[in-house]
């Protein structure tokens, strides 16, 4: 006799623009996917329409799609208090008859309900870059976090470094389980065929290092820029590609800063900007480059290195605690201002002959093991 299945309700309510939150979310029904048949549980994805795009890419065997108009944030806030449940979730749980809720960021009051609430949270950048906040953000933050910290009983983060962030800058109640799900990307289809068209396609050149993140002051392209500038002037060429969204704002100050070393140093010919692709041409090039660089000054958990990981690519990181805990010493690192550190590293580096890490089905196998036991 077939054993009952978990009923797991997945929230789904991210701004499009915001890519690190749509994978993140993708990328955890998908490592469920690769449990065994037996231990799927069925999902319930209560999707914001305006996400529908990426819902429709999603197959897994057990899956609810379930479109829902997300409310405001402060009337739901107001009405868990009045009411003394989570309207967050509380009708979400008894309507379906969940086991579990996952990711949650809103916890005003503590849950009566037997379903298992489990939040989220992605890092603590705030408190190391109040810079890239503004005031009214960072208040926002910490409130969400000290009602986590009060009314939830388990807590999702990324990694051991985030972890040690929250014991760092609050006190973290001894009832609150925080869990670490090392996040892995899955990927549906590995590039493969001829490269050349997609190459004469998008005009590469054979040999590129590649950047894959969105263009956000933290990202620090700048560091990576300079670095180029610097290798072309002791004569070597060196080529960098681009993918994700300028931003729309004429006057950012971070894009204009960028144009300016671009055009100071000549670097029209050596920097290519892709813009935003299809997730199966991204992955090609990014497994045929030379190497990706992921110089950002702050993350949580890093999609690219996952997707590197996963592609088998050799990956030059900025020296940050949370890097060297997802790569350990298959990465090779430098000081996030240093650019001529980096300019080293990039003159010296090649393409690794065989595989870096860990076998992609076993890591993705552990991964959704890792996941599945949050819920139970």
């Amino acid at each position: 006799m077939e054993k009952e299945r978990k009923r797991i309700g997945i929230l789904f309510n991210f701004s499009p623009s915001w890519m690190g939150g749509v994978v993140y979310v993708m990328n955890i029904i998908k490592a469920l996917d690769h449990l065994e048949s037996e231990d799927k549980p069925v999902i319930f994805l209560f999707y914001n329409p305006n996400l529908e795009r990426f819902v429709d890419e999603i197959d897994y065997p057990f899956l609810n799609r379930i479109p829902r108009q997300y409310p405001s944030v402060y009337k739901t806030f107001l009405q868990s208090f009045a009411k003394g449940k989570n309207m967050f979730v509380h009708d979400l749980i008894v309507d379906y008859a969940l086991d579990a809720v996952f990711p949650l960021h809103d916890y005003p009051v503590k849950s009566k309900l037997d379903a298992k609430i489990v939040s989220w949270y992605a890092d603590l950048q705030h408190k190391y870059y109040p810079e890239f906040f503004t005031r009214i953000k960072r208040i926002e933050r910490d409130l969400r976090i000290r009602l986590i910290l009060r009314n939830a009983k388990d807590l999702v983060v990324s990694s051991q470094a985030v972890k040690d962030d929250f014991h760092a800058f609050f006190k973290v109640p001894k009832k609150l389980n925080i869990h670490i799900y090392h996040f892995v990307s899955i990927i549906d289809e590995f590039p493969s065929g001829d490269f050349e068209p997609i190459r004469k396609q998008y005009n590469l050149p054979e040999d590129y290092f590649m950047i894959s993140n969105q263009f956000h002051k933290h990202k620090n392209h700048k560091v990576a820029f300079q670095a180029i500038a610097d290798l072309q002037k002791e004569g070597m060429k060196k080529n960098l590609v681009l993918t994700g969204k300028l931003p729309e704002d004429d006057d950012s100050d971070y894009v204009a800063e960028l144009k300016k070393i671009l055009a100071d140093n000549d670097l029209q010919d050596r920097i290519f900007f892709l813009g935003v692709l299809p997730r199966d041409v991204q992955l090609a090039i990014m497994k045929n480059a030379t190497a990706i660089v992921q110089p950002s000054l702050f993350e949580g958990w890093s999609t690219v290195i996952e997707d590197a990981k996963s592609l088998q690519v050799a990956v030059i990181a900025s020296d940050l605690k949370v890097n060297r805990e997802q790569l350990g010493p298959t990465g090779t690192y430098f000081e996030p201002h240093n650019a001529i550190h980096l300019a080293e590293l990039m003159e010296m580096a090649q393409k690794p002959e065989g595989n870096l890490y860990e076998d992609y089905k076993v890591r993705v196998k552990k991964a959704a093991y890792e996941l599945f036991a949050v819920f139970n």
